[in-house]
């Protein structure tokens, strides 16, 4: 069944293609017994209705649309803030480097939340919709006290917090999605998620930058509860389990207590008997780091992505230093340039999904499935985009040129961003499936580590060297990228082959 194969493998195809087929009619599955005699839990009939790759498209969509709209709310409460920075400033009488610290935290609390709620939502006993519904109360709870602090040091330690318990669908958003959508299908629901983080911190300049000025400081923090509180009470309502391991283990419990049969077993079970959650969560959190450790490609990409995320944040500092500077615009208006990324972000999902349409889904239907170096393809061309969208920034932002120029920089910037990650996304868990929740958690945490370092020396970086040479700069830094992603592609399988990982057998 495709529950049991890892995602972007041969295996996995070939699963989903005998899957598709066998729904087509309903049969009934035969049960199997394990060596010890246990009765192994399954899918009733090859339709089963509880089994989330038989649910019907409009209901996968509903269940992928909350869950992109929970990753939606939680990145834009992280940038929301930033409209909130001056009044923050009088209020606490604290400078502008300090107060960014709010934004900072609070990125640098969604980077290690899921490194402990990722490994948790991988155990069957656990499941995904218990870690999603108990960390969405307390994100929404937070919200309170963080809009109504009364201290600094309050409403950092509630910033950080909220990007905490707000964690849990940066990394496992995407293992949701892989639990409901085939091999083929899943690329495209992955874009419409990863569009979704995306965008949100880009829109929250927009959402707050005409209330705060007209209103108090506050009110970015109100529109965070405003935003949150329905996504709560949506997912209680109509968010089901998604986890294929995790509802057969549920279905065996309710057999063995309807029955009094203690044979009936689920697989994870079986698997997981002798094990001890701590033996699990460990192994969770040390693999990933041991990959990224050993493994040459993964450390590049871990990196490289932390730079790209690090840039991105650091627009928050630079933007208000070009746009009501050299063009007068007030804060709601320079809130509106954020739009550049939103309309990066479709650039980018129109150029992918053409890629993913035209080319490698009939590449697979012919062939099979590809080496993981054919899913850079998109990325050895768009890795030059950064590098010239900041260089085109960094020289035109001035009086003398008009504003649509250096935004024109900025959204060559994230559209060619956006197809580089995409394309990443795709090739870690190629390389160790079995670990790809917890290599996401693992790219999340580098990225909002260097995100909320660079929340704090944009502001200085920007002030000793100006606009022109600090983003020269950055965009210096994003040469890593082109380097490194030619050089993933045509000396991948090698560096693979002498990944000290892959050497030691594990």
């Amino acid at each position: 069944m495709p529950h049991e194969a890892p995602a972007f493998i041969q295996a996995r195809l070939e699963a989903d293609e005998a899957h598709e087929l066998q729904k087509t009619t309903s049969v009934p599955i035969v049960p199997r017994r394990s060596k010890d005699g246990a009765i192994l839990v399954d899918w009733y009939y090859s339709d089963d209705g509880d089994n989330p790759h038989n649910w019907s498209n409009g209901k996968r969509a509903l269940v992928g649309a909350v869950i992109c709209l929970y990753t939606f709310v939680v990145y834009t409460s992280s940038a929301i803030y930033t409209s909130s920075i001056p009044g923050i400033m009088d209020r606490f009488g604290v400078s502008s480097l300090v107060a960014t610290l709010g934004l900072s935290l609070y990125v640098l609390g969604y980077g290690i939340g899921p490194l402990l709620f990722s490994p948790l939502s991988e155990i069957p006993i656990i499941g995904r919709n218990p870690v999603y519904a108990l960390t969405v109360f307390l994100f929404v709870v937070l919200s309170i006290p963080t809009a109504f602090a009364s201290s600094f040091a309050g409403l950092m330690v509630l910033r950080f917090l909220q990007g905490f318990f707000g964690s849990p669908c940066l990394a496992s958003g995407g293992a949701s999605l892989g639990d409901m959508y085939s091999l083929m299908a899943l690329p495209y629901a992955m874009v419409a998620w990863v569009s979704a983080a995306y965008c949100g911190p880009a829109l929250g300049p927009l959402l707050s930058g005409f209330a705060v000025p007209a209103k108090s400081w506050r009110w970015s923090l109100y529109e965070s509860i405003w935003v949150s509180a329905p996504i709560f009470l949506l997912m209680l309502a109509i968010l089901p389990e998604t986890s294929s391991a995790t509802i057969l283990l549920r279905r065996a419990r309710r057999l063995r207590r309807l029955t009094g049969n203690k044979r009936f077993m689920s697989q994870s079970e079986i698997d997981q008997r002798d094990m001890k959650f701590t033996s699990i969560a460990l192994d969770a959190l040390i693999k990933p780091i041991e990959i990224t450790i050993k493994d040459p490609a993964v450390l590049f990409v871990q990196v490289y992505t932390a730079i790209i995320y690090g840039i991105y944040y650091s627009f928050f500092e630079v933007f208000p230093l070009v746009y009501p500077v050299y063009y007068h615009m007030n804060l709601g208006q320079t809130g509106l340039v954020f739009l550049c990324i939103l309309a990066s972000c479709l650039f980018g999902i129109v150029l992918y999904c053409s890629y993913l349409y035209f080319y490698m889904q009939p590449r697979i239907l012919r062939q099979g499935m590809p080496v993981q170096e054919m899913r850079l393809v998109p990325a050895l061309p768009a890795a030059f985009g950064p590098t010239v969208g900041l260089f085109l920034f960094a020289w035109t932002a001035r009086a003398s040129s008009h504003w649509i120029v250096p935004t024109i920089g900025i959204t060559i910037y994230g559209a060619t961003c956006f197809v580089v990650m995409q394309c990443i996304f795709v090739y870690v868990p190629l390389s160790y499936p079995q670990y790809a929740a917890s290599l996401f958690a693992a790219n999340d945490f580098f990225r909002s580590a260097l995100a909320c370092g660079s929340v704090v020396f944009a502001h200085p970086l920007f002030g000793n060297l100006g606009v022109a040479r600090g983003v020269s700069l950055l965009g210096g830094l994003s040469v890593v990228g082109i380097v490194g992603i030619w050089l993933l592609y045509f000396h991948g399988a090698r560096l693979r082959a002498l990944s000290k990982f892959a050497l030691s057998g594990e």
